[in-house]
C-alpha cells in the first residue's frame, strides 16, 4: 500500500515539474541569495514553489502561465480576494500624496475606530507591522500589567516566532514529553530558562490545564491563545473549554490575550464575537491590513494605558518606524468598511456547505478523514482521530495529505500545504464545488491506492 501511495505521489511531483518549468528555474537562482531560495517559510513546497506573475480576484497566475484558484489567499488575508477595485484605489490615491511620514494620520484613527467598534474587547489598540509583532507587544502590556513574568500557551499553539511564543509550536512525536508540560524548544540554540518562563497546556483538556494555571497563578501573566486553532486545520476549541480558561484566568488574575490573527474574519467582532467569550486583550493580522503588512493589540482601557505617553501610568514604549503607516491603514479601512454582516454570513454559509460536501466524499469513499473548520475557514485531515488537539492532529497521514496537496495544485487548486484554506467575499458555490470535485477525483486515485 504504502509503496502504492508513494508511486502516486512521484507522479503528482512530476507531473506539477513539467507544469512549472520557469519556476524552477527563478527557484535555482533564489537559491544563492536567500537560504533555500525562500524569505518565508510558507511560501516554500517540496520539490519548489511556483511563482507567481499576477492575480486578480480569486485567480492566481503563474509564471508558466496556470492559473490557481485560490484558497490559501496569503494565509487567509486576502478576504475581499486579489486586487480588489477599491483597496487598489486607496492604495494608488495615498501613493500619489506619500508613502510614510514621521507624523500620524487620520487614517489611523479610522481604522483604530472601525475596529475597537465591533471588537468587544478593545477599548483602545496600537499598530504594529505583522502579527508577530502584535502577540510579542500584547505579552510585554500584560507582564507590565501584572508585573508577573511567566506566560502560559498551548502545545500546537502557533504565535510568530519570537522566543516566548516559540515553545511547543510544532514538535515530532519523537520529541514530545508524557505531558505538555515543561514544553519542547522550537528552535535550536533557544535558551533552556524559557522551558521554566513558558507553562505549555494541552487543549481542551479542563483539568490539566486547571491544575497548572492555578500551580503558577502567582507567576503568569497571562495566557494566550487562539479561540480557532489555525494550526490545525481551523480547529475551534470546545465552547465549554473556551468558557472556562475565561473563568479560570479571571479568577486567577491572569490576561487572557486572544490571539485572533485568523479567526478575526468569522464574525464583525471575531470568533470572541462570535462565541460571545470576552478576553482581556486580542492581537489582530491578516484581514485588518488589506493585503499589506499588518498587526494591532489591544485591549482593556487600563492595560493600554501602559502605552500611553500623556498618562501618569505610562511604562511601556512601543516604536516601530511603520507602525499605522498610511498605506496599510487606508486599505485596511476599506476591506472593514465593505465587510457588512451579510458578506460575513455568506461566507460562513458556504463554508458550512463546503465542509458538508468534503465529508461527504471521503465517507462515501470510506477514507478516514476528519474535515475541521469553522465559518469560512476549513481543513481536510487524513486522521482516523477525533482531532481535539496537537496529539491528536499529528496523526495525519503525510503521504495522504502530500498527495491531496499535490495532486490539487495539477487540478489548478491552491490551498496551503496541510490542506486548509479560506473563503473570501467573492467566493461562491461555483469555486467551491471545483475545489469538491477536484477534492473527488484526487480521493477516488488515492481509494484505488489503498
Amino acid at each position: 500500500m504504502s509503496e502504492n501511495l508513494q508511486n502516486l505521489l512521484n507522479q503528482k511531483i512530476e507531473e506539477y515539474k513539467s507544469k512549472t518549468q520557469i519556476s524552477q528555474n527563478l527557484q535555482s537562482d533564489a537559491k544563492k541569495y536567500m537560504p533555500g531560495g525562500s524569505t518565508r517559510t510558507t511560501q516554500w513546497m517540496d520539490p519548489y514553489p511556483f511563482y507567481a506573475k499576477n492575480a486578480k480576484g480569486q485567480i492566481m497566475n503563474d509564471v508558466d502561465d496556470n492559473s490557481y484558484l485560490d484558497f490559501m489567499i496569503n494565509a487567509t488575508s486576502l478576504i475581499l480576494g486579489h486586487a480588489s477595485p477599491n483597496v487598489i484605489d486607496a492604495i494608488k490615491t495615498q501613493t500619489d500624496i506619500g508613502t510614510a511620514y514621521s507624523a500620524p494620520t487620520d487614517g489611523q484613527t479610522k481604522l483604530s475606530k472601525l475596529i475597537t467598534d465591533r471588537t468587544p474587547s478593545m477599548d483602545t489598540l496600537r499598530f504594529t507591522n505583522s502579527g508577530t509583532e502584535a502577540t510579542m507587544m500584547s505579552i510585554m502590556a500584560a507582564r507590565a500589567y501584572t508585573k508577573k513574568q511567566k506566560i502560559a500557551k498551548f502545545e500546537g499553539g502557533y504565535h510568530g516566532t519570537h522566543d516566548h511564543v516559540s515553545i511547543s509550536v510544532g514538535p515530532k512525536a519523537s520529541e514530545l514529553n508524557e505531558t505538555t508540560n515543561p514544553g519542547v524548544l522550537q528552535y535550536p540554540g533557544q535558551p533552556e530558562s524559557l522551558l521554566d518562563d513558558v507553562i505549555v497546556l494541552p487543549y481542551n483538556d479542563i483539568e490539566t490545564t486547571k491544575k497548572l494555571l492555578t500551580e503558577h497563578r502567582n507567576e503568569l501573566a497571562c495566557l494566550i491563545m487562539e479561540p480557532v486553532i489555525s494550526g490545525l486545520g481551523y480547529l475551534p476549541l470546545d465552547i465549554e473549554f473556551l468558557e472556562f480558561t475565561r473563568e479560570i484566568t479571571k479568577e486567577l488574575n491572569i490576561v487572557l490575550i486572544y490571539d485572533e490573527i485568523q479567526s478575526y474574519r468569522l464574525a464583525p467582532g471575531g470568533a470572541q464575537e462570535l462565541f460571545n467569550i470576552t478576553p482581556d486583550m486580542t492581537t489582530l493580522g491578516k484581514i485588518i491590513g488589506g493585503g499589506l503588512p499588518v498587526g494591532a493589540f489591544g485591549g482593556k482601557e487600563e492595560i493600554m494605558d501602559l502605552l500611553n505617553p500623556s498618562s501618569s501610568n505610562y511604562n511601556l514604549s512601543h516604536a516601530g518606524t511603520f507602525n499605522g503607516n498610511p498605506l496599510t491603514m487606508e486599505a485596511g479601512t476599506v476591506v472593514m468598511e465593505e465587510l457588512t454582516i451579510d458578506k460575513y454570513d455568506a461566507m460562513n454559509e458556504l463554508g458550512n456547505n463546503l465542509r458538508s460536501k468534503l465529508n461527504s466524499i471521503f465517507n462515501e469513499l470510506e477514507i478516514d478523514t476528519q474535515i475541521t473548520g469553522i465559518g469560512s475557514l476549513f481543513g481536510i485531515n487524513f486522521n482516523d482521530t477525533k482531532i481535539s488537539d496537537y496529539r491528536s492532529f499529528i496523526k495525519n497521514n503525510n503521504i495522504l495529505t502530500k498527495i491531496l496537496f499535490m495532486g490539487s495544485i495539477n487540478n489548478g487548486i491552491l490551498m496551503q500545504t496541510k490542506n486548509a484554506g479560506a473563503l473570501n467575499t467573492l467566493s461562491t458555490n461555483t469555486e467551491t464545488n471545483k475545489l469538491v470535485e477536484s477534492t473527488r477525483m484526487i480521493a477516488t486515485e488515492i481509494k484505488s491506492n489503498l
